[in-house]
């Protein structure tokens, strides 16, 4: 197993460099090094800055797919995402420039005590479905109580997000002074990058997001023709991209939130094939299915630790989540005051390609090929690329 580099190679620290190059951080943040691929005197040499986070770009992938592309010919190297690696964990990284261990953003599923519901945190429903956070009267920056990245910035900012999502509660309570501005499509948000680049006035720092490819892999999988395919026309895309941005004095920088493996059938468990260890748990499991946060009956810890070696020794790591905050695997110093229960009482990371899903009545069985959210180099590590305009 990897582990995410929170002394400076994590893209917890590329944030730090930044913040550091383009605005400052409040004193009571907890100190993140910057990032010596990319060090803030860097960045500050730019008038504007674009960071475009591609969900699902791996590193490993990307240098065996498109060795010679315009993506791994500007590669300045490779950085890890934080654990786990996760849509929901690494993109509130990126909107709020603090680790896991800050934010508590531990995974697409969490138990919500305040809630008290296992909910989709992204979406904001609960597990079983039903209403978002809108319709249910919640106030998402209340109930999270995070702070913008962009409100640590002294330039004016732009957030570039699929129109699909763009105002979703989520994405609104992270945006802070940042301009929004939805698109449709790979060709619309390279389009509306260019546009609102060309028309800003003053220093501006941009952040792009684009989930097709990790959506392709999830649904085709990672190694699919479709998801090569979906890479060269990313490529394409980008390098007519820097023909439009040419003379624009901008800094492109593309990064993820985390890499992909793919997975088959016979690596699958189901919870449900082993009664005895569910019969041990007071919730569903909770975060991801190859990063799985357990909530055990008072009376049930040696019970399930014995069933859990027995069962899933061979595919699953166990390990207590307490232990894993203390060695530092969700990030440095102090941790949110919600992060142990977020956590539950221990956590299953899968070794190889396994996966351990626990489906709940109304929900459909496991069908996802490519995954994430383990501590494998495919999962953890993601490029860090560098383009001039």
């Amino acid at each position: 197993m990897h582990v995410p580099n929170y002394q400076g190679g994590s893209i917890v620290n590329l944030m730090q460099s930044l913040i550091e190059a383009r605005g400052h951080r409040p004193d009571d943040a907890e100190p993140y090094p910057e990032a010596p691929l990319l060090p803030a005197a860097e960045i500050r040499k730019a008038r504007h800055v674009l960071l475009l986070v591609i969900d699902g770009l791996g590193d490993d992938w990307l240098r065996r797919h498109s060795p010679d592309g315009p993506l791994a010919r500007h590669r300045l190297g490779s950085l890890t995402s934080v654990f786990p690696p996760t849509t929901a964990s690494a993109i509130t990284t990126y909107l709020t420039g603090d680790a896991p261990q800050q934010h508590a953003m531990t995974g697409w599923h969490m138990w919500l005590a305040e809630l008290g519901c296992v909910l989709a945190v992204l979406p904001g429903k609960p597990r079983y479905g039903g209403s978002g956070y809108q319709q249910a009267g919640i106030d998402v920056q209340q109930l999270y109580r995070h702070r913008s990245l962009f409100a640590y910035l002294d330039t004016a900012s732009a957030v570039i997000s699929p129109r699909a999502i763009a105002r979703s509660e989520y994405n609104l309570a992270h945006l802070g002074p940042a301009r929004l501005f939805p698109y449709k499509g790979l060709s619309g948000m390279f389009s509306v990058i260019a546009k609102t680049v060309k028309r800003a006035r003053d220093p501006t720092t941009l952040y792009a997001y684009w989930p097709g490819l990790d959506s392709l892999g999830h649904e085709q999988g990672i190694e699919s023709p479709q998801a090569l395919a979906h890479l060269d026309a990313i490529e394409q895309g980008l390098s007519l991209l820097m023909k439009r941005l040419a003379g624009t004095d901008t800094l492109v920088l593309i990064c993820a939130d985390h890499g992909q493996l793919d997975t088959e059938p016979a690596r699958i468990t189901e919870l449900s094939s082993i009664p005895a260890l569910a019969d041990c748990l007071r919730i569903p499991l909770c975060g991801e299915p190859r990063a799985a946060y357990c909530y055990v009956r008072l009376d049930q810890g040696a019970r399930f630790e014995r069933l859990c070696v027995d069962h899933l020794g061979q595919d699953f790591e166990l390990f207590r989540s307490t232990d894993l905050i203390d060695q530092g695997l969700f990030g440095l110093g102090k941790p949110h005051p919600d992060l142990q229960e977020r956590v539950g009482d221990y956590c299953l990371i899968a070794r190889d390609r396994a996966v351990l899903h626990q489906t709940l009545i109304g929900e459909k069985p496991f069908q996802q090929i490519g995954v994430h959210g383990g501590l494998s180099s495919a999962e953890l590590m993601v490029p860090l690329c560098r383009f001039d305009a």
